[in-house]
């Protein structure tokens, strides 16, 4: 009897992840996004923020990478 989630040779698994665009304004959105985060099922793996070039560097959205069962 194997354990469950255990990987043998010869089997492959897929993970499954859901990518969400949360639009920010980094000076006023910090509990939205908590919130948000706290509301998801999943394993959170990456958060990539969108910098923005010229004329003034700020961040205007976040992908944030969910791990799903």
């Amino acid at each position: 009897m194997r354990a469950r989630g255990c990987i043998t040779r010869g089997e492959k698994t897929r993970m499954s992840y859901r990518v969400y665009r949360f639009d920010i304004k980094m000076t006023r959105d910090q509990d939205r996004l908590e919130q948000f985060l706290n509301r998801l099922e999943g394993e959170v793996v990456a958060i990539i923020p969108n910098v923005t070039p010229m004329p003034a560097t700020y961040v205007d959205f976040l992908l944030i990478v969910e791990k799903v069962a």
